[in-house]
């Protein structure tokens, strides 16, 4: 039981906004963030290609096995 008086209950987690770094509660109306403008402007970065998903694939056998997919993908499509 020591451990549960160590550890904090999760409504109490505070965390910092991706956006400005302020403290946030998990409870908080705009978790993550800390306010509709902090936001809108994640938002902003998405759209305009700031955050990416991922990177581009650079290993040459991936990109050689999409290559072949790709062509096969055509090849089915002349078939038809």
């Amino acid at each position: 039981m020591p451990a549960s008086k160590s550890k904090k209950p999760k409504s109490a987690r505070l965390l910092r906004c991706p956006t400005c770094a302020e403290l946030v509660r998990i409870t908080d109306e705009d978790f993550p963030f800390c306010s509709d403008r902090c936001r809108k402007i994640d938002l902003g970065k998405w759209a305009s290609g700031v955050y990416k998903i991922s990177s581009p694939v650079l290993d040459p056998e991936v990109l050689g096995d999409l290559g072949d997919m790709g062509s096969h993908r055509q090849g089915d499509d002349r078939e038809d």
